[in-house]
């Protein structure tokens, strides 16, 4: 995979919620034993357990996540950590927000895992699935106010194509559009399968033809703007460079090149500006072994960027 491919994440095979690319990530990244490190997407704690490991009863691990359920989970995953854990139900958009709150002021790293897992795919209230038969909500964060049923049936024909062209990157988006209000004006659209349906027909293909499913693209395009992905991202990568410390760690594992394509820009504007050393030459992607053993590394490109000075 190269930076130009679009690696699309498919929905997930059925597999328990897995940390990917850990090993290059325990490589590059060194932390002292009273480190802070701040895990912006802490999901079930998978990432954070194996750096919280490296510290020692000094060290201060912060992790961010907007759904209740994630946290909660790694609250047990964390739970015999040494070092001190506080767990925040916040969105990583506003991570200075919750440094300055816990009297923190800058961290050794930064990481941000931006892929859902797979207890979410699962998760009946989410709707993010296209093969189970969902409410058509997709909020990561419930209680943002806006669902995918919201943008499906109100926005208009070109709002609709303009999106999944944007957003899902899929040059048939006028024409997947231009069915789903046809859909709409005799049945809104209401549940996943629904939606998936009208897709596969717009598009003429068989949901088994293939290895990904002819919706994923609208369905990645409708997540990303219901939870403000794009946007919460870049708000991430502006803060980054105020609240490492010289030294400081930050790294961001994408997975479809819409993300991958803004931390590559964000990484070598600072490097530029000489704020960044750029310790991933190229982005990393997950060894066959491990894409095989879990598929959900197979879509999976992580950079790492280490801070050189301070402003």
């Amino acid at each position: 995979m190269t930076d130009e491919q679009d690696n699309v994440q498919d929905e997930p095979l059925p597999v328990g919620h897995v940390p990917v690319l850990t090993e290059p990530l325990l490589d590059l990244v060194k932390l002292p034993t009273d480190g802070i490190a701040a895990d912006a997407t802490v999901g079930h704690g998978g990432h954070s357990l194996l750096f919280g490991q490296t510290l020692g009863p000094e060290g201060l691990l912060i992790g961010l996540d907007v759904d209740p359920n994630s946290l909660e989970a790694a609250r047990s995953t964390l739970s015999g950590l040494s070092c001190r854990v506080i767990l925040v139900r916040e969105n990583f958009a506003r991570i200075g927000e919750v440094l300055r709150h816990q009297g923190v002021g800058r961290v050794h790293l930064i990481l941000a895992d931006l892929g859902f897992c797979s207890a979410q795919m699962e998760d009946a209230e989410r709707g993010l699935s296209f093969q189970t038969p969902m409410p058509l909500d997709m909020r990561l964060d419930d209680r943002l106010d806006v669902t995918a049923a919201d943008l499906v049936n109100k926005l208009s024909q070109t709002e609709l194509a303009d999106l999944i062209y944007e957003y899902g990157q899929d040059r048939a988006s006028r024409r997947i559009a231009r069915f789903i209000v046809q859909q709409r004006s005799v049945k809104k659209l209401t549940v996943t399968t629904e939606l998936a349906t009208v897709v596969c027909k717009a598009l003429k293909q068989s949901p088994r033809r293939g290895r990904i499913h002819p919706a994923t693209r609208t369905f990645q395009a409708l997540r990303i703007a219901v939870n403000d992905e794009m946007d919460n991202l870049d708000n991430l990568l502006k803060q980054a460079p105020k609240l490492l410390l010289p030294g400081g760690y930050i790294a961001i594992i994408s997975f479809h090149s819409l993300e991958d394509g803004r931390v590559k820009r964000n990484f070598l504007q600072n490097k530029e500006e000489g704020v960044y050393e750029i310790l991933t030459k190229k982005p990393i992607i997950a060894e066959r072994q491990e894409a095989l053993r879990n598929p959900r590394a197979r879509s999976a490109t992580l950079r790492i960027a280490r801070r050189t000075t301070l402003e």
